[in-house]
């Protein structure tokens, strides 16, 4: 081999080498490398809570919308062929910022939120250009990071073959607040507001003053800002509370100790002065002269006073201990009864927070049924008349977007994933251009998906009690996935699209179970709630 060509190999050799050494070195430096491709972000205003994230396998593009439009922009790798990421509906289940592939090699997903518990998920990985993954949404680095930061549990996902966008819409099926549930707190906030505020005042004096200064009726959303406030006046007198019962318990034990010693020293003072007298009358029984005598007799009556003494004091002592143990006792209980109070306080909270979440609805054409779900659980499940059931009605997702005419009423957008905005080969009118704009919708499918629906009154009294923004109302021609189960949002499958990385993905269904499985016909009406009040995250019933 001439010296050149040698020269020339051991060359790239070397640099391929150091090429290599630095991607391992610093994995994520070498991802970021390969991530860079444009992020687009709305600057012409602020950006609002993330409520939705739409991923576009034919642009290979996910957009980020709040509830006034999109947000962020950035590329995407989706599943490869085999492994297609399937279009649908999902939502965010879990989130963690350092995660391993359990499936394919313990591969690194940083910033993962998954979207199956089969194993499809959004995160961070390197992005070719084209289609690459085994099923999941690969996105930038920085861009991963920075919508993980945003983004809650439960945030609509919607996985789609075109760039669909939202569309703001009207129509009499779609529900209006009630309300119900927050007039009620409202009506107990009215009653127990100056109380609890004296309370909470009294019992935690350097804590922080509640919101606002009372109840009031101006707007149907104004009891969710005074249960906020209620619920820090609340919180402040429990934690108040807390630290009492704290207090309470160091002193019974100090109390209980102090008693137990103070007996112990009695008893000791009387058994030291019973050998004094013992040893004073042995001294006087073998004394001779009447000086030693005399010494001896003297002892004796220090003895017994000594002794008298001692015994006083353990007389005190235990007349004294009771009354120490009955003060520790009476801590004891205070701090348990405080204890108790926290734990309930905590476990209403957390059902609260359930009762006073989003909903979902499903209305299914393939099971003429609609299906609620409430912080990924099962409320209730109703048939429903759809007109020209023989017919396909598409695949439509409308969400609350906020209130609306002071809260009397809400705003709601759409997105179709009706196959008739797909052109002949099933590929956007738009073309695959990853940079194009997303298609102008055609608000038309979902009015008319809505035209065909008939729900039967009693369900939608029961669903406009519990309606909230981020709650969504979802109509298809597909029955629910058995992705959906424990722990999830609903999960729909669009049958006519490639399914790869589902089919390719062990699944169990008992593991997973099947949704109407967790229906049982108890669940025909919603619960009787009581009265709640908000503590900056949830909802904590009276």
């Amino acid at each position: 081999m001439p010296l050149c060509v040698r020269h020339a190999i051991i060359g790239l050799a070397a640099m391929l080498a150091a090429m290599l050494a630095t991607c391992l070195a610093n994995p994520a430096d070498a991802m970021r490398h390969r991530d860079a491709q444009p992020v687009e972000t709305m600057e012409t205003r602020p950006a609002g809570a993330p409520l939705m994230a739409i991923v576009s396998l034919s642009n290979q593009r996910v957009t980020i919308y709040d509830a006034d439009g999109w947000i962020l922009r950035a590329p995407v790798s989706s599943g490869q062929s085999g492994y297609e990421t399937p279009a649908g509906i999902y939502s965010i289940i879990q989130k963690e910022e350092e995660h391993y592939s359990n499936l394919y090699d313990d591969a690194s997903m940083p910033f993962m939120q998954r979207i199956t518990w089969s194993g499809i998920a959004l995160h961070a990985g390197p992005l070719p250009g084209y289609p690459a993954s085994h099923g999941c949404v690969r996105m930038p680095y920085e861009f991963a990071q920075r919508i993980f930061d945003m983004t809650k549990i439960g945030m609509r996902v919607i996985v789609a073959r075109n760039d669909v966008r939202p569309v703001e819409i009207d129509h009499p099926v779609l529900f209006k607040p009630k309300l119900v549930r927050a007039d009620l707190a409202l009506n107990a906030l009215t009653a127990h507001w100056d109380a609890a505020r004296e309370e909470a005042q009294a019992a935690a004096p350097d804590a922080a003053p509640p919101e606002a200064d009372g109840p009031s009726q101006a707007s149907p959303a104004k009891p969710l800002v005074m249960l906020k406030s209620l619920t820090a006046a609340k919180i402040a007198a429990a934690d108040a509370v807390a630290r009492k019962a704290d207090a309470a318990r160091l002193t019974a034990a100090k109390l209980t100790l102090d008693a137990v010693r103070l007996v112990r020293a009695a008893e000791a003072t009387k058994y030291r002065a019973e050998a004094q007298l013992t040893a004073a009358e042995s001294a006087l029984k073998i004394a001779s002269s009447p000086t030693v005598i005399q010494a001896a007799e003297e002892e004796k009556a220090e003895a017994l006073a000594r002794l008298a003494d001692a015994e006083a004091q353990l007389v005190a002592a235990k007349g004294e201990a009771p009354l120490k143990a009955d003060a520790a006792a009476r801590a004891r209980d205070e701090a348990r009864a405080a204890a108790a109070e926290k734990v309930s306080a905590v476990e209403a909270s957390r059902e609260a927070a359930r009762m006073m979440s989003p909903v979902s609805i499903f209305i299914s054409r393939k099971t003429q049924r609609l299906y609620v779900r409430q912080s990924f659980q099962p409320v209730l499940e109703s048939p429903i008349t759809i007109h020209d059931a023989d017919h396909l009605i598409g695949t439509h997702i409308y969400t609350v977007l906020d209130y609306a005419n002071g809260g009397a009423d809400l705003r709601w957008s759409a997105i179709s994933m009706d196959r008739r905005q797909l052109g002949p080969n099933g590929t956007s009118r738009r073309g695959d251009d990853p940079n194009a704009e997303s298609m102008s919708p055609d608000v038309g499918p979902a009015r008319a998906a809505l035209d065909r629906i008939e729900i039967p009154q009693d369900i939608v009294n029961r669903i406009s009690e519990i309606i909230s923004p981020g709650s969504s109302l979802i109509i298809s021609d597909e029955g629910m996935s058995t992705e959906t189960g424990e722990d999830t949002d609903f999960v729909i499958l669009m049958s006519g699209e490639p399914q790869g990385a589902i089919k390719m993905r062990r699944h169990d269904p008992d593991l997973y179970g099947r949704y109407d499985r967790q229906y049982d016909r108890s669940y025909g009406r919603l619960p009787a709630y009581a009265p709640s009040f908000y503590d900056g995250n949830s909802f904590i019933p009276w």
